[in-house]
């Protein structure tokens, strides 16, 4: 292992623990940086023994020749620098998503200035990113804005702190790397992962004052349903058994009989699901609660620390994943 790496690692966390954290950042010379690329110190090389050869030989053409590629790397470094000075940067709040799906950071690059500014690339900052190639590129049409993606893959679930970025620019000649690092306040939200292949929804819990007769099956479907009738609801429309009828050649719809499923509930519980530990637990009822949403069923979910009655929607279903991402 190289002995400079933890030096590197620490040099940079306390860069980083100064900058503060904010959504919209504006770049100008306080926090942008240049420096000359591979190519630059090599034009830089090339320029000197240029220069040493015209004096030895006293070349006017020489001369001409250095000093003239020396003013075009000049003015291509004015030019590189003024490229991402003056860049507004705005990054829109994540959506929430799941442990081992990436999350899409949507940024929106503002540029106030007549000229379009070319080549502006943005990545995320990190200990791995040993050149550009990692990077999201686009252009900055004048007195306009351009939108544009970076992925970053949480590691767990929870609520974390979004990653530093970097917006880089080496237009026009490649010679000098201009670059910026920015910390974004927003957070993200992960929630757990659900389980590749769960088992069936458990049991129905008979409801106060019902018999227990009306129960869910191990399918996943109340075993209540009557034939369908003009003005259900689609949620109420049992469609695996319509996916089976239609595969037999018959056109029968059933619905969801509101009587037998008024007589129990389905709980989603932590201490019932079967799984051997907490994440595995918690990655069960994650799969649970999808399925069930897609079901159109009310579900009710219990686990540490909180409990929500039995409901379904959007925002049942947000409220749920969010208590078991931060549980």
């Amino acid at each position: 292992m190289n002995p400079l790496v933890p030096l590197r690692q620490r040099l940079r966390r306390w860069f980083l623990e100064r900058l503060p954290r904010t959504d919209t950042l504006v770049l100008n010379q306080h926090n942008v940086y240049i420096l000359p690329t591979r190519a630059g110190w090599m034009l830089g090389f090339t320029l000197l023994i240029l220069l040493v050869g015209s004096i030895n030989y006293q070349l006017n053409l020489g001369y001409l020749l250095t000093f003239l590629l020396a003013g075009s790397a000049v003015v291509g470094m004015h030019i590189c620098h003024s490229n991402l000075r003056g860049l507004a940067l705005h990054l829109t709040p994540p959506a929430p998503t799941h442990a081992g799906q990436p999350a899409m950071l949507v940024l929106r690059l503002g540029n106030d200035r007549a000229a379009p500014r070319h080549g502006i690339g943005v990545g995320v900052n990190t200990d791995e990113l040993k050149d550009d190639t990692h990077l999201a590129w686009t252009d900055v049409p004048p007195q306009g804005s351009a939108t544009m993606q970076v992925a970053w893959a949480a590691p767990r679930r929870g609520l974390h702190a979004l990653p530093a970025l970097t917006a880089v620019t080496l237009f026009p000649l490649g010679t000098f790397r201009v670059w910026t690092v920015w910390r974004p306040a927003a957070q993200l939200l992960v929630y757990p992962a659900p389980e590749a292949h769960p088992p069936p929804l458990p049991p129905g819990e008979p409801q106060p004052g019902f018999a227990g007769n009306a129960r869910v099956q191990t399918t996943g479907e109340f075993d209540g349903v009557r034939a369908y009738r003009r003005g259900d609801p689609q949620k109420s429309i049992v469609w695996k058994k319509a996916a089976q009828t239609f595969a037999a050649g018959r056109n029968d719809l059933v619905s969801r009989d509101a009587l037998s499923t008024q007589r129990q509930q389905l709980w989603l519980d932590h201490n019932r699901c079967g799984a051997p530990d907490m994440e595995a637990r918690l990655s069960r009822l994650t799969a649970w609660v999808l399925m069930a949403e897609r079901m159109g069923l009310d579900y009710g979910l219990r686990i540490p620390g909180h409990e929500f009655s039995p409901d379904q929607g959007a925002a049942h279903r947000s409220r749920c994943l969010e208590a078991m991402a931060l549980c």
